[in-house]
């Protein structure tokens, strides 16, 4: 009996190999170069989109400095309203890593959070619900400014 196991016991083990083998030969390649173009240009748009909210801010009388706080607050809101509407999946299909800058990567995180849980209510579902996936950046973000911050205080 112990040996008829050992032989099925290997025999699954070849069958898993074989799997695995075939499932690495029929797996198509993905296109890598059109990828990795369709992510610079959408990213590049989106810092061009920013770079011109910025822009309309100083035109409008804000300096230099404080042009960037509503900036980044309009590409945030921005961000959202795509990914409310259904737009921003679009593009971050087609885009892939062209849309993770990090402000618009951020705001779709929590905007779709947000939008997965509102069937629960506002306390339970939206507000408890928001951060699942940006709570992590949130902490390991604010953490790392305060050791940098510390050990720039210190040195």
């Amino acid at each position: 009996m112990k040996e008829y196991i050992v032989e099925v016991m290997i025999m699954d083990k070849r069958i898993q190999q074989n799997y695995s083998q075939l499932a690495k030969e029929k797996h198509p390649k993905p296109p890598l170069l059109k990828n990795v173009l369709n992510a610079f240009v959408v990213g590049g748009l989106i810092c061009v989109l920013g770079q011109a909210i910025y822009n309309l801010y100083m035109y409008i009388g804000y300096s230099q400095e404080d042009a960037v706080d509503p900036a980044v607050a309009t590409i945030i809101f921005l961000a959202a309203l795509a990914t409310g509407l259904g737009v921003f999946d679009k593009i971050a299909k087609f885009a892939g890593a062209g849309t993770a800058v990090p402000v618009t990567g951020f705001a779709n995180s929590i905007t779709s959070s947000a939008l997965e849980f509102k069937r629960e209510g506002y306390v339970l579902g939206v507000a408890s619900k928001m951060f699942i996936l940006a709570g992590s950046v949130i902490v390991y973000g604010v953490v790392t400014a305060f050791i940098i911050g510390l050990i720039s205080a210190i040195i």
